[in-house]
């Protein structure tokens, strides 16, 4: 949204929460950028590698 940070740093660890209670090593985190001026979805859309704060492999997708 408007103002806000990147969320990203806190759905990782978000993330990493619930990687860990169920067991897992790997997982998949969707950011959608909410903010007004933000390009159409098609022009913005990414796929990347991240890695979370417990050093787990996450696929990211930005949209």
């Amino acid at each position: 949204r408007d103002g806000e940070k990147d969320p990203l740093s806190k759905g990782l660890a978000q993330l990493d929460g619930y990687l860990d209670r169920l067991g897992l090593d790997t997982g998949v985190l969707v950011v959608f950028d909410r903010r007004s001026a933000a390009a159409p979805i098609e022009e913005r859309t990414v796929f990347e590698e991240a890695t979370s704060p417990a050093e787990r492999s996450v696929r990211l997708m930005r949209a």
